[in-house]
């Protein structure tokens, strides 16, 4: 069968290595691996298995060979005896045939900081007596990044149940404001109407000179305009009058032609027109032909 490059690979021998190979294989390793027999007892380690074991106390020749792994296991009296009882039990399962792996992680804290492994049992395949190899692999990074994101969860989800309460809170208040705006509007509603109204009404029946008349009405007519449903529905709109185009608005919406407007407001008739044409901007009407009254009525 050919490969990707066209050759053919019927004839290629599997690669066999010499003991001093797979040593050395054995040794380039990171993780901390032992080979032991049916009895628990350790028959060879790596490298990596016996710097850990020096790193650990032991003298610098040892390298574990002729222990039963087991029986230390058992024998553990510290703080990791309930690990190493689970490691015990599994590797026995892999040598009754019970499983053919046990896997298990631990922590193994040192005075230079934490550190987690992984451990592994499997069977040695092939024929012969049986084998078990069992290996360590530190998994601290991991383990830390896995505790971060834990940390990082738990920070967002106690920062989500606090915006929620804050939103709570919030909507509350701002409902609260929508209540007091709304009995704010009706006592002033209610003032204008009661405290205000009566007394321009007197002052209407009075003989009074054409000129002042005037202004009475323009009073009573703006103070109308404040309490009437045109002005609440500019303020809802979000449009935003100046006090004299508000004045123009109101006279307008009365019938006052421009210069009448300009009289009673003291400006120029040039003046009264680019309010109106403002106004029409504002309103949306600058290409429709719409009348500005019309639509201020259709508004009050």
């Amino acid at each position: 069968m050919p490969d990707t490059n066209g050759q053919s690979k019927e004839h290629e021998t599997p690669l066999c290595y010499s003991s001093e190979e797979a040593r050395t294989v054995l040794d380039s390793l990171s993780a901390h691996i032992a080979i032991m027999d049916e009895y628990g007892v350790i028959l060879d380690t790596n490298q990596a298995w016996r710097d850990f074991a020096v790193k650990g106390g032991m003298p610098k020749d040892y390298d574990a060979i002729g222990d039963n792994y087991l029986a230390i296991c058992d024998a553990s009296d510290g703080e990791d005896r309930a690990d190493a009882r689970s490691v015990a039990a599994g590797i026995r399962e892999v040598i009754d045939g019970g499983v053919d792996e046990y896997i298990h992680d631990y922590p193994c804290h040192s005075t230079d900081g934490p550190h987690w492994y992984y451990m592994r049992a499997v069977r040695m395949s092939g024929e012969g007596p049986l084998r078990v190899v069992v290996s360590h692999e530190e998994i601290t990074a991991l383990k830390l990044s896995e505790e971060a994101l834990r940390k990082s969860e738990a920070q967002l989800t106690k920062q989500k149940v606090e915006l929620e309460e804050s939103n709570i809170a919030l909507r509350v208040l701002l409902k609260q404001r929508e209540g007091d705006k709304s009995d704010l509007e009706q006592k002033v509603i209610t003032n204008v109407k009661e405290m205000v109204l009566p007394y321009l009404e007197k002052l209407k029946r009075v003989n009074l000179k054409p000129k002042d008349k005037t202004v009475v009405d323009i009073i009573d007519s703006h103070l109308n305009d404040i309490i009437s449903p045109m002005m609440q529905k500019l303020a809802n709109a979000s449009i935003i009058l100046t006090p004299q185009e508000i004045q123009v608005a109101s006279l307008v919406k009365d019938g006052k032609a421009s210069k009448e407007i300009a009289s009673i407001l003291n400006v120029s008739e040039t003046t009264v027109h680019f309010h109106r044409k403002n106004l029409r901007k504002k309103f949306g009407l600058s290409n429709s032909q719409t009348n500005l009254r019309s639509y201020l009525i259709s508004i009050s």
